[in-house]
């Protein structure tokens, strides 16, 4: 039979890439959304659970039985999950506290142990995710954590699978490549592979305000000033990642909780692309960086959508969230007029 698989993880890559149009339709050049919600667990996250878990099998570090541990926003935590439960692992995840409930919800309705803790702590505090999860990897016999924010196979996942995607979805055409960094393993192995095909392609990654990772870029340095609390989740950094190669990445641009926010919710009025909130932020970079930079009319810009709006349905979609953070003034996109409700009586 055709089109039929063994598991889940048979669905894993090979996610479609459709142009956008009228989100972008001020910029010359031709645009494109690999969406990568289009994964089992809905976002790109499924990539790296799935290739550092089987390369961890190969090594003989996994069995039936064993325990796998994991810092993550959400989105890894449920690709993690997913793997365990075909492959018949127990899962333990760190996240933080600002991971929305439905998020952990969704982690503990695959069976996965969950423990939230504080964001605001510097990295190196006890009571950080990064920490718990090193512990409880340390107290839990015949368990293994994967750390993918230090794990080079997480660059490798994209290096061997989203970059020759892309690479082949455009024909080689492809002029810039756009993606939000976390961990940073997307962009990097994406990147790492577009740019052995061709040195021109501009690699630009997307940070948060309150993150450090473009001023690290930009001058080698941390500034602990610049570190505060933000809403947008699996985007910036409050440490240095070791799985985002900085050298090549040609500029970062910085994108805020506001207009991010509001130019996810512009995707999805606009292409009816229900994107996770990464979504805004990158098309919000891409706006950014057209401010300064010409596009041509024959350039090839990628951007990629790391996961679906599903998951943020009580965030950046719901009117009451938005109003809470004090999103309705001094923002690029104001888009509240569209979205009241009308009750009829």
């Amino acid at each position: 039979m055709t089109k039929v698989y063994d598991n889940v993880l048979d669905l894993i890559g090979n996610t479609p890439m459709v142009k956008l149009n009228r989100v972008t339709e001020d910029i010359p050049a031709t645009v494109y959304a690999k969406l990568e919600s289009y994964n089992p667990g809905h976002s790109t996250k499924d990539r790296i659970a799935l290739h550092i878990i089987e390369a961890a099998e190969r090594k003989g570090l996994l069995k039936p039985g064993s325990t796998i541990v994991e810092t993550t926003s959400g989105n890894t935590g449920f690709s993690v999950a997913m793997v365990s439960i075909i492959k018949g692992y127990n899962c333990i995840l760190a996240v933080s506290d600002k991971t929305k409930p439905e998020k952990i919800a969704y982690l503990k309705a695959l069976g996965a142990t969950v423990y939230v803790c504080p964001a605001s702590v510097p990295a190196d505090d006890p009571r950080s995710y990064y920490e718990v999860a090193k512990r409880v990897a340390a107290e839990t016999p015949n368990s293994i954590y994967i750390n993918q924010y230090f794990n080079e196979l997480n660059i490798d996942a994209h290096y061997t699978t989203t970059g020759p995607e892309i690479w082949e979805q455009t024909e080689g055409k492809i002029t810039h490549i756009f993606a939000c960094c976390g961990t940073g393993g997307t962009l990097s192995g994406s990147a790492k592979f577009l740019k052995e095909q061709n040195p021109g392609i501009k690699v630009i990654g997307v940070d948060a305000d309150g993150s450090i990772l473009k001023t690290y870029h930009e001058t080698g340095e941390i500034d602990p000033s610049e570190i505060h609390s933000y809403q947008i989740e699996g985007l910036g950094k409050n440490l240095i990642p070791g799985a985002l190669l900085f050298g090549l990445v040609d500029e970062f641009v910085r994108v805020n909780d506001e207009n991010s926010a509001y130019t996810t919710r512009e995707v999805a009025l606009k292409e009816a692309i229900m994107g996770g909130y990464t979504t805004g932020a990158v098309v919000q970079a891409l706006k950014q960086y057209a401010e300064v930079n010409s596009f041509k009319p024959d350039d090839v810009v990628v951007l990629i959508f790391p996961d679906h709006g599903s998951r943020y349905i009580t965030k950046v979609y719901n009117d009451g969230w938005m109003a809470d953070q004090g999103f309705s003034r001094n923002c690029v996109h104001n888009y509240e007029e569209v979205f009241k409700t009308e009750i009829i009586k």
